[in-house]
């Protein structure tokens, strides 16, 4: 009996990396204009961005249904597997509720874990669990591991624009306006499940000088576990910037750094232009 690990695209691990790792994406639905797309499938993330870029509607994001969830995990059952979900936070979105309530009907075959995170977050833990799995782990102490090390990961992001935000009405027009005018770059961290600001810069040269500061304030990287960063919009030269100048922080520590794109479940709040970083805390 064999486990399968499956996850969902707000974890931004594309179909390509999904076949490489072993593991399953279920595409999350974007709508467009009233256009119905699957994240990743019949969308890929230059695709959303150059969409974002050139519309004044924003998207949204349709969450799985549990109809779907049952025929995923129906297919790894019947193929006498056992499966473990990882799914976006719980309080981000209502997906997680419908993985449980379709995972009640396969016998405790099924498990359920809310990554209490997003994108690169919620990937790192996807990744601990394709490991743990590799290592010929049962899927009763992959859950296990995972509920016991979700809560050492770091997920910060500095964000390039502030529009986005109004858009979705996450902030007021009028502080959007400032905020561009003094070219203020706020900083984010996903904590406790739930997306929170963090801190504010003036430019992207303090807003780096900010994200690096509190990568070391998290108790620094571990990197025996997975790490990555991540960009959003069409292309990276923000991050790669971030990277050299926060050398000091991967230097002699590790090798090429694992980059992976920002895609539509939290680009569509986030916007083009948006930088972070992810990683598990070190453990005294």
């Amino acid at each position: 009996m064999a486990v399968k690990i499956i996850t969902d695209s707000a974890s931004d691990i594309t179909q390509a990396r999904a076949a490489e790792l072993g593991i399953q994406v279920i595409p999350l639905t974007t709508v467009f204009n009233g256009v119905e797309y699957l994240d990743g499938v019949t969308l890929s993330n230059r695709e959303f961005f150059e969409k974002l870029i050139e519309t004044d509607a924003l998207p949204h994001t349709s969450q799985i249904s549990p109809f779907q969830y049952e025929e995923v995990f129906q297919k790894a059952v019947s193929a006498g597997d056992e499966a473990v979900y990882i799914a976006l936070s719980s309080k981000l979105s209502g997906s997680c509720g419908g993985a449980v309530a379709a995972a009640a009907d396969f016998d405790g075959r099924v498990s359920v874990v809310d990554s209490e995170n997003v994108s690169i977050g919620q990937q790192l833990l996807v990744l601990h669990a394709a490991a743990l799995r590799d290592r010929g782990l049962s899927a009763a102490e992959i859950v296990r591991e995972l509920e016991a090390r979700r809560g050492s990961i770091r997920v910060l992001a500095l964000l390039g624009t502030l529009e986005y935000l109004k858009k979705g009405g996450r902030i007021s027009p009028t502080v959007a306006f400032a905020g561009e005018l003094l070219s203020i770059k706020p900083v984010v961290a996903v904590e406790h499940g739930e997306v929170v600001l963090v801190g504010k810069a003036r430019g992207s040269k303090n807003g780096s000088n900010l994200l690096m500061r509190f990568v070391e304030q998290s108790g620094g990287i571990d990197f025996d576990m997975p790490y990555t960063l991540a960009y959003s919009g069409l292309d990276d030269t923000l991050l790669q910037k971030y990277i050299r100048d926060s050398e000091a922080l991967y230097k002699g520590r590790a090798g090429e750094l694992p980059i992976c794109a920002i895609g539509s479940t939290i680009g569509t709040h986030v916007g083009p232009g948006a930088i972070a970083v992810a990683f598990f805390g070190r453990q005294e």
